[in-house]
């Protein structure tokens, strides 16, 4: 997973034989978000919306209409090309009436995609670890105390014979001192197991 996503979102014009292109690049936090984005894009009356997202190890793209591997593919090329991630690139086009070519279609959607990235601002990506915690009833206060302390979030809790069991998420960075903490805090008893890592930009 990279290490940079971009603080906001940016666009670049750029014009080609009378055909204009218009590439707009947005942060990301998951894929949902991504197809709102398309929609909103297609407000606009043009003749294509070509897109791709990276957020990561998952990625989609999409000629709209435009010859196949002209489009999506140089977009998408132009986001792991500047190892970023958790990002959308949406490039509209409005037709000028001269013909690009497979190869001059190429360069413009590559291109306009690239220089929008390239002229964007960065920040860095937070890589999430998702965890679950068992432990007594009575630490339940003590533990939001931590979670709020170590910017995690709850995602789901249940109470049983065994005690308090919680799913939540944490800035990977975090997870080895959060461990630390619980099993001075519960002397021992507390059991954190993390899970898969999620691959999402989260401000």
């Amino acid at each position: 997973m990279s290490g940079f996503t971009l603080a906001s979102h940016a666009e670049h014009w750029l014009e080609v034989k009378q055909s204009r292109f218009l590439a707009q690049a947005f942060p990301i936090t998951n894929i949902d978000q991504a197809m709102v984005l398309l929609e909103t894009a297609k407000l606009q009356t043009a003749t294509h919306h070509c897109w791709a997202y990276k957020s990561g190890l998952h990625y989609r793209f999409s000629d709209d209409g435009e010859p196949s591997g002209t489009a999506g593919r140089p977009i998408l090329s132009a986001i792991e090309g500047q190892q970023l991630d958790a990002v959308m690139v949406i490039v509209t086009r409005w037709y000028g009436g001269i013909n690009l070519g497979t190869g001059g279609l190429v360069r413009a959607y590559g291109g306009a995609a690239a220089e929008c990235l390239r002229l964007a601002e960065r920040k860095p990506l937070l890589v999430w670890i998702e965890a679950k915690l068992q432990c007594d009833f009575a630490l339940t206060g003590s533990v939001h105390m931590l979670l709020q302390q170590y910017q995690a979030e709850k995602m789901d809790e249940n109470f049983n014979e065994q005690g308090w069991q919680l799913h939540f998420r944490i800035p990977a960075q975090y997870l080895t001192a959060l461990s630390t903490k619980m099993n001075d805090l519960s002397r021992g008893s507390a059991i954190l197991s993390s899970c898969e890592n999620t691959p999402y930009e989260h401000t």
